[in-house]
């Protein structure tokens, strides 16, 4: 699976765009950019990836993302051929260091950003709040926008049911060192994860011991290098549950593990039920 880093363009005369957007059924790639995100589900359902997380998604779905997290939004196909589609707001790179919120008054707005390089998931009713202030932002311009956004800012704070996606990918002012590195690591991971992961591998392609590179990982991504495959497997997992009628034996095997009972222990740790309780939320 790979994944592709992308240059979001904000104009020099805008502090962020606000976009609805078509979302393509053919491009399931993993990519990652250095803004944040807030991105707003319209139409359409299927699979979402932040980081290792992955789990499902549909029409009113509300995420906020931090910088250089990798991530998809995987499409199911609809019944009627409707193209699914979303309103993505794009902040310019450095707005968090900005004049634009270096204000007494925007200090909560400040770390509810700082708090979403892990990826945050706005849940229930008041998520439909700020998807119609949204729609609004699409065809306003100037200052309606800037007075728009503060309050879906506003909205936002307002939510208390909201759910951490993933380990935060990076830590701050890592991007312009590290980002090249860990970008290495993850597609290396989502490559052969069903075929077998090796230290040694991971290791040398950054050119590090293997003692120094588990160091390295943890260091850059608050994790261990094994919790994340772990994390990456179960959520693969967890895909196929909802998607196929494959054997949970088989799909065990097709994760990478060895051993069934291993496999539903750590399912349950980090999914918090058994996989054949998860695949009934599906059915």
């Amino acid at each position: 699976m790979e994944i592709i880093y992308e240059k979001i363009f904000v104009s020099q005369q805008h502090s962020f765009i606000t976009r609805k957007l078509q979302m393509d059924p053919n491009s399931h790639k993993i990519h990652s950019h250095k803004n944040f995100e807030l991105n707003y589900i319209t139409s359409g359902s299927g699979k979402r990836i932040v980081g290792s997380n992955i789990s499902s998604y549909a029409k009113g779905d509300l995420v906020l993302l931090g910088p250089n997290i990798p991530h998809c939004w995987d499409i199911l196909e609809t019944e009627d051929g409707a193209v699914p589609e979303c309103i993505v707001t794009h902040f310019y790179e450095n707005i968090i260091n900005s004049d634009f919120f270096n204000i007494p008054e925007l200090a909560q707005v400040v770390n509810l950003l700082k708090n979403a390089g892990n990826g945050i998931w706005f849940k229930g009713k008041k998520t439909e709040k700020v998807g119609q202030v949204l729609r609004r932002m699409v065809n306003l311009k100037g200052l309606e926008r800037y007075i728009e956004l503060l309050k879906v800012f506003n909205l936002l704070l307002q939510i208390d049911e909201r759910e951490n996606l993933a380990l935060p990918a990076f830590l701050p002012n890592s991007y312009d060192k590290d980002h090249d590195q860990i970008n290495k690591i993850y597609e290396y991971v989502f490559n052969n994860v069903q075929t077998g992961i090796k230290l040694k591998e991971a290791s040398e392609l950054v050119f590090m011991e293997p003692s120094s590179f588990c160091r390295y990982f943890k260091k850059k991504t608050n994790q261990t290098f094994m919790d994340y495959v772990k994390n990456v497997r179960i959520g693969i997992a967890a895909k196929f549950l909802a998607e196929t009628d494959k054997q949970i034996t088989q799909i065990c095997y097709e994760c990478g593990y060895n051993n069934l009972a291993n496999f539903n222990h750590y399912f349950r740790v980090i999914m918090k039920k058994t996989p054949s309780d998860y695949r009934k939320d599906f059915r």
